[in-house]
Parts: structure tokens; C-alpha cells; sequence
């Protein structure tokens, strides 16, 4: 099975994230080693992406407010994969038991 958004094919959750807030996740999460410097200026386009009223209109809205949440609730977006479980074979009919 396979995620789209918005027309486009999300192979990984990183992906479907991205493309459900139309920006990269390193934008609203930061990267790993950043600097003071870095995380400023990232931080200062954050605000400027949820200040800017064509992002704040309409669906667009969600979308603000996903990233608000992604910012107050960074914890909400560690996952964890899930094993499958074993598939199942349907019992054979007229075997002796």
C-alpha cells in the first residue's frame, strides 16, 4: 500500500510529513549538530512561513497549525516502526486433526 498527498507518492513518513506541510521537516525540527546560528536563522524562517497570510489561509490553516503543534510537541513525532505480524494461512479443509 501506498501514501499519496496531494498527488504525490510519500515512500517514507518523513516524506508524507513533508509533504503534508508543504516544507521540509528540518524546518520546523532542525537537524542534528546545528548551531546557535543556525537554529536562529531556521527559527526566524519558521515565522516567517507562519506569518506569511498567503500560509495562513483556508486549508493552509491546518497546516499552520500542524507546524505549531510539530513545534510545542516535538516528542509527539518519535517514532518507532511496528513489527508485521506473521500472516496467518487459512486451515486446510479435510485435513485430520
Amino acid at each position: 500500500m501506498h501514501s499519496f498527498v496531494s498527488g504525490r507518492r510519500a515512500d517514507s513518513p518523513q516524506d508524507f510529513i513533508e509533504l503534508a506541510l508543504g516544507t521540509p521537516v528540518e524546518l520546523w525540527l532542525g537537524v542534528e549538530g546545528e548551531s546557535e546560528m543556525e537554529r536562529a536563522a531556521r527559527l526566524d524562517a519558521a515565522r516567517d512561513i507562519l506569518t506569511d497570510p498567503e500560509f495562513a489561509s483556508g486549508p493552509d490553516e491546518v497546516i499552520r497549525l500542524a507546524a505549531q503543534v510539530v513545534e510545542d510537541h516535538p516528542e509527539l513525532f518519535n517514532v518507532v516502526p511496528l513489527p508485521r505480524p506473521a500472516r496467518r494461512r487459512p486451515a486446510r479443509r479435510g485435513a485430520a486433526a
